[in-house]
C-alpha cells in the first residue's frame, strides 16, 4: 500500500525481477534483500562462506558495542549466493565502511596484472583489501545502497551487463537492460556501460553524481593505504635465487616412491612433461578405468574428488584468455579483523603462487623460525584397526594447541614415514586441520603449510588448496625430478626444472579454478569445490564438512588399510616401482572397460556381421570387475517369466527405441550417419541433434539404407 501511495517520496529505488536458478524461491530470498539486489551467481561462495565462519571469531566493532556477538552467524544457514552477500556487505557497512567501499572489498576489479594501467594509490586500496577479505568472485551485476550513496557496479570479469542512463534533470538510471524505465529522450545527457569491475555511484547527500575513475580516486584517498600496504611482506624476492637440493635420493627415494603410489607410467607420463616442458602433457577425454572406490588397486585419496564446475546460468571462464583477470597470489600469516581499518590488517605475507619447492620451503621455515610448529602426519605399523582415526585426532588437537600458544604457521608434513611409520593421505590430513581450526575460531590466526610425498599434479594441488592448504611443498615430485635429472633423462638443472614443473602446476590450478568460473585463489582456498566419489558420508561430514557424498563409500579405517598395504610394498626389502597401467593398458595394470582384446572382439564381430562373435564380445565385457557404479546394479525381476508367446514381438519392441539427440560436432558425422542408418534398419527412431537435419539425409542411399 505504501508504495502505490502518491504522497510515497523517495530519492532511489533498487528493484530486481528474477527467476531463480540455483536457489528454491522462497519469500526470505527474495530480491533486492536489506541493501543490494545482484544479478548473477558468486561461483566463490562455498569458500566465503567457509572463512567468513572463521573471520566471526575475532570480528567485532564499536558499532555493535555489547551486541557484537548478537550479529552471528553474519550468514544465515539456508541463505543463497545473493543473500549471503548482502549480508557480509551489510556488516562491512553497519561497521562504518561505506557503499563504494565496501563493493570495492567484497567484489574489486582485476588489479594484479595491471600494474602499467592501474595508478598506484588504486594498486594499493586493492592490495590492502587483497589483505583484509577474500574476493567474492563471479557474474555480478550489483545494485546497492547504504542509505547515503546508491552504487551500481561489476565483477572484476564483466559478465553480466550494467547499462545508465542520466538525465539532465538529475535522475540515474542503472539496469542490466537500457530502455527499462522510459524517459523522454530530449531529456539524456548521457548514456553508457560499466565495463569489468567498474563503479557509478549518487552521494545522495551532495546530490552529486559519480564516475568509476572518481569514486576509485576518492576511495583510495580516504585512508592511508599506500603507508599500510607498506608492511606486507612480499616473500617471492627472498625465495629467488635459491638452488634446489633433493630431499631424497636412491634406495631410500625408491622405497617413497613406492610407498606414495608412483609408477614409472605417473612418472613418465605425468611428470616427466611438466619438468621438461612446462606444461601438462595431452591426453585424450575419457575414463575408462574404475572409480577409486571399485579399484582393487592403490589409488591416491585425490582420486575419489571429482572437480566441480560452472553450470546452469553461471559460466566457466577461460584460464588462457582471462589470464589477467586471474591470481595465485597467496596471502598467509594471522589474519585480523576485517572491521577494522588500520594498518594492523597488512601485517600480511605474500607469495605468487601456493607452489613452494624444497629449498624455497626450507628458507621458510629459517624466516619464520619459532612461529612455525611443524607436526607429523604419519601414525606407527601396529597400532591396529584406529591408528589412522587415533593419528588425525592428534594432529587436530596437536594444531589447536601451536595456534593457541601462538604459532602463527603450522607445517603437516608426512616425510617422516619410515618401516614403522604410515604417512597418511595428507589431503584428508590438512581438511582435518582446517575445518578443526576453522569449528574452533582459531582458522584465521595460522597458515597452514603442506609437505606432501603423494602430491604430483594439479589436481592433487587444487584438493590440497581447497581443502584449505595455504602453501604446497610436493618434496618428492621434486626428488623424482632430480633423480631423472642424475640418470640423464631431463636435460638442465633441477633448478631450471623445478621452475617449469611449478609453471605447470600453476597453469594447471588456474585451469582447474577456471572451470568453477573462480578468478582468485583466496577465494578457491577452503572451498572444497568438489564432489567426494567413493567415501563414507560420515567421514566426509567429519572433516570434509559441506562436500556431498551422495553414494558414500569407504571410511577411515578403509583408507587405512589402502595406506597400509600400499606402505608395505613401498619398504619390502625387494621393493620394485611398478610400472602402471592407469592411462595406457596394461597386463598387470589397471583394468579398462575399452582394453584391446575387447576392442578388438567388437570390431571383427561388426566387420564380418557375425553375431557369434558379437556374443563372444559381450560375454568378456560382462565378464569384467566392476569398472562403473552401474555395474554394480541387477534388474530385480518383478514377478514370474513371461511366455514368449505372450509378449510383444521384437520388431515391436524396437520402434519403442530411439538414440537421443547429440550434435554433429560431439559425434562426427560418420558415427552420426551410422546411428541412422541402424535405427532405420530396425524400425527405431533417430535424431539429428543440434544444427538441424542434413538435405542429403533426405534421399536414400543406392543400397536402400536411410541415412
Amino acid at each position: 500500500p505504501d508504495l502505490k501511495d502518491e504522497r510515497f517520496e523517495s530519492a532511489f529505488a533498487i528493484y530486481h525481477q528474477r527467476y531463480s536458478t540455483n536457489t528454491f524461491p522462497q519469500w526470505w530470498l527474495a530480491q533486492p534483500f536489506r541493501m543490494l539486489a545482484h544479478n548473477g551467481e558468486i561461483n566463490t561462495l562455498k569458500g566465503n562462506v567457509n572463512w567468513m565462519k572463521s573471520h566471526e571469531i575475532r570480528m567485532a566493532s564499536s558499532a555493535f558495542g555489547d551486541m557484537a556477538e548478537d550479529i552471528k552467524p553474519i550468514i544465515a544457514n539456508g541463505a543463497s549466493d545473493s543473500a549471503a552477500l548482502d549480508a557480509v556487505f551489510e556488516v562491512l557497512v553497519r561497521a562504518g565502511r561505506n557503499a563504494p567501499m565496501a563493493k570495492t572489498m567484497l567484489v574489486p576489479e582485476s588489479w594484479s596484472k595491471q600494474a602499467v594501467e592501474l595508478p598506484q594509490a588504486w594498486r594499493d586500496m586493492y592490495s590492502y583489501c587483497n589483505a583484509v577479505m577474500e574476493p567474492w568472485d563471479g557474474p555480478a551485476a550489483l545494485a546497492m545502497t547504504d542509505g547515503r550513496w546508491v552504487c551500481a557496479g561489476l565483477d572484476r570479469n564483466g559478465l553480466r551487463p550494467m547499462r545508465y542512463t542520466v538525465t539532465g534533470d538529475g535522475l540515474l538510471i542503472a539496469g542490466s537492460e537500457t530502455g527499462m524505465v522510459p524517459v523522454d529522450e530530449a531529456t539524456v545527457v548521457e548514456k553508457g556501460a560499466l565495463g569489468p569491475g567498474q563503479m557509478i555511484a549518487v552521494d545522495m547527500a551532495e546530490g552529486k553524481l559519480f564516475h568509476d575513475t572518481e569514486i576509485k580516486d576518492a576511495l583510495a584517498a580516504s585512508l592511508p593505504f599506500s603507508e599500510w600496504v607498506g608492511k606486507i611482506t612480499e616473500l617471492d624476492e627472498e625465495l629467488q635465487g635459491l638452488t634446489e637440493r633433493p630431499l631424497f635420493d636412491g634406495s631410500d627415494l625408491r622405497q617413497r616412491q613406492i610407498a606414495a603410489g608412483y609408477s614409472v607410467e605417473e612418472l613418465e607420463q605425468i611428470l616427466a612433461p611438466m619438468a621438461e616442458d612446462g606444461k601438462e602433457s595431452l591426453a585424450s577425454m575419457g575414463d575408462d578405468t574404475p572409480s577409486a572406490v571399485l579399484s582393487e588397486k592403490y589409488r591416491p585419496l585425490s582420486h575419489f574428488f571429482r572437480q566441480n564446475f560452472s553450470q546452469v546460468t553461471n559460466p566457466p571462464i577461460d584460464s588462457l584468455r582471462e589470464f589477467r583477470v586471474m591470481s595465485l597470489k597467496t596471502r598467509f600469516g594471522n589474519l585480523k579483523n576485517v572491521l577494522d581499518q588500520d594498518s594492523s590488517q597488512t601485517e600480511i605475507i605474500v607469495l605468487d603462487s601456493p607452489f613452494v619447492a624444497n629449498s624455497q620451503f626450507d628458507r621458510l621455515v629459517e624466516a619464520f623460525n619459532a612461529d612455525m610448529i611443524e607436526i607429523d602426519c604419519s601414525f606407527p605399523t601396529d597400532k591396529g584397526r584406529g591408528a589412522l582415526q587415533n593419528a588425525l585426532e592428534r594432529v587436530r588437537a596437536e594444531a589447536e594447541d601451536a595456534v593457541r600458544s601462538g604459532a602463527g604457521h603450522i607445517v603437516l608434513t608426512d616425510h617422516h614415514q619410515g618401516k614403522d611409520r604410515i604417512a597418511m593421505p595428507m589431503i584428508l590430513a590438512t581438511s582435518a586441520v582446517h575445518s578443526w581450526l576453522t569449528r574452533k575460531g582459531l582458522r584465521t590466526f595460522c597458515s597452514l603449510n603442506v609437505r606432501s610425498a603423494e602430491c604430483i599434479d594439479p589436481h592433487y594441488f587444487a584438493v590440497l588448496v581447497g581443502c584449505g592448504a595455504t602453501t604446497v611443498n610436493a618434496y618428492l615430485a621434486e626428488d623424482s625430478i632430480a633423480d631423472r635429472i642424475d640418470r640423464g633423462l631431463i636435460d638442465g638443472t633441477l633448478t631450471e626444472a623445478v621452475a617449469r614443473y611449478r609453471a605447470a602446476i600453476d597453469a594447471g590450478l588456474l585451469k582447474i579454478m577456471s572451470k568453477m568460473g573462480i578468478s582468485v585463489i583466496s577465494s578457491y582456498r577452503g572451498g572444497l569445490n568438489f564432489e567426494a566419489v567413493g567415501l563414507s558420508r560420515a567421514m566426509v561430514n567429519e572433516f570434509f564438512p559441506g562436500m556431498h557424498s551422495r553414494i558414500s563409500g569407504i571410511g577411515v579405517s578403509g583408507i587405512q588399510k589402502k595406506a597400509e598395504e600400499v606402505h608395505a610394498r613401498g619398504f619390502m626389502s625387494d621393493g620394485v616401482l611398478p610400472i602402471g597401467g592407469f592411462y595406457k593398458a596394461r597386463r598387470s595394470g589397471e583394468t579398462h572397460a575399452w582394453e584391446a582384446q575387447s576392442m578388438h572382439m567388437m570390431q571383427a564381430a561388426c566387420t564380418k556381421a557375425s553375431y557369434a562373435m558379437w556374443q563372444q564380445y559381450s560375454a568378456k565385457m560382462r565378464s569384467n570387475p566392476p569398472i562403473h557404479l552401474r555395474d554394480l546394479l541387477d534388474i530385480k525381476p518383478i514377478g514370474p517369466e513371461v511366455p514368449l508367446e505372450e509378449v510383444e514381438s521384437i520388431t515391436s519392441i524396437r520402434k519403442r527405441f530411439v538414440t537421443p539427440g547429440m550434435s554433429l560436432g560431439a559425434l562426427s558425422p560418420e558415427a552420426h550417419k551410422t546411428l541412422n542408418v541402424a535405427m532405420n534398419r530396425i524400425g527405431a527412431k533417430s535424431d539429428s541433434g543440434e544444427g538441424g537435419e542434413d538435405p542429403a539425409h533426405f534421399v536414400p542411399e543406392p543400397n536402400g539404407d536411410n541415412p
